[in-house]
């Protein structure tokens, strides 16, 4: 399955993105996680949501803040981002695992990494 993130932008310090993460094929079978990647560092687990339960785990730098969901029905994964903060700044990356670690967040367990899109947080 291939996977394009899009909805990334400019915005300030305190705002609000959805970033959105279509397939294009069925994701169904597939827990769904969003990374994130800043200049200089190394990508980042940010959110993952189970391929069915609707179960979901946060990094401890966006718990609160962000927010992720899933469509199986649109083949489509959201990620909701308010309160923005400077450090937020990344391109994000969606993907897709079926290992039953994916809660881990390790990068090593999700496949099919797509384009990601720019955030950009201004202070």
């Amino acid at each position: 399955v291939q996977l394009q993130a899009s909805g990334g932008g400019l915005v300030q310090a305190g705002g609000s993105l959805r970033l959105s993460c279509a397939a294009s094929g069925r994701i169904s079978n597939y827990h769904m996680g969003w990374f994130r990647q800043a200049p200089g560092k190394e990508r980042e687990f940010v959110a993952t949501i189970h391929r069915s339960d609707g179960s979901t785990y946060y990094a401890d730098a966006v718990k609160g803040r962000f927010t992720i969901s899933r469509s199986n029905i649109k083949n489509t994964v959201y990620l909701q981002m308010t309160s923005l903060k400077p450090e937020d700044t990344a391109v994000y990356y969606c993907s897709a695992s079926s290992s039953v670690a994916y809660y881990s967040g390790r990068d090593s367990l999700y496949k099919n990494w797509g384009q990601g899109t720019q955030v950009t947080v201004s202070s």
